[in-house]
C-alpha cells in the first residue's frame, strides 16, 4: 500500500491462450502480485479496440494492461501485432486528451510465464501508484462531491 493511501485499479485485457493462462499459472504457483489487477479474458488481444481502453478509463480505472501471446506466436496469426499497433495509437490518444499514455502498456508472454506475469503486474501497479489517480477518476470523484 502506498503512503498516501492511493491504491490503483488496473484492468488487464489478456488473451485466452497465453497471458490469461500465465495469470492462472501465477495463481496456481501461489505467486504474490497486487490484487489491484482485474483480468479480463479475450480470445485474442487482436480483439482489443480503442473504445475498450477508453471505456476502462471512463469507468474509473487508473491503468490498463494489454497482454498477449509472444510476438510471432499468436494463435490467431497476427492478432497480437494488430493489438500492438492499436495500443500504440491509444497511447497517443490518451496523451492528447490529458490522461497520459504511460497509463497503458502492452506485454507479450507465453502461457508458461506465470512468474513473469506476476512481475509485470507488480511493476505496472507500482508505475500507476507513482503516477497517482487517473485524471478521469479524479474528475469523476470531484463531480460526485
Amino acid at each position: 500500500m502506498s503512503t498516501n493511501g492511493f491504491e490503483p485499479q488496473i484492468v488487464a485485457f489478456c488473451c485466452h491462450y497465453c497471458a490469461s493462462a500465465a495469470a492462472d499459472l501465477a495463481g496456481s504457483m501461489r505467486l504474490r502480485y497486487p490484487p489491484n489487477i482485474l483480468v479480463i479474458k479475450l480470445m485474442c488481444t487482436g480483439r482489443i479496440d480503442l473504445l475498450h481502453i477508453l471505456r476502462a478509463f471512463e469507468g474509473g480505472v487508473d491503468g490498463v494492461m494489454v497482454a498477449g501471446c509472444l510476438e510471432g506466436n499468436c494463435h490467431f496469426i497476427s492478432g497480437n501485432t494488430q493489438a500492438k499497433r492499436r495500443v500504440q495509437y491509444a497511447k497517443q490518444v490518451l496523451e492528447s486528451i490529458g490522461v497520459g499514455g504511460e497509463r497503458l502498456e502492452m506485454f507479450n508472454l507465453s502461457s508458461s510465464e506465470g512468474p513473469r506475469f506476476a512481475k509485470i503486474a507488480t511493476e505496472m501497479t507500482e508505475r500507476i501508484r507513482n503516477l497517482g489517480p487517473s485524471p478521469v477518476s479524479r474528475q469523476k470523484k470531484e463531480v460526485v462531491k
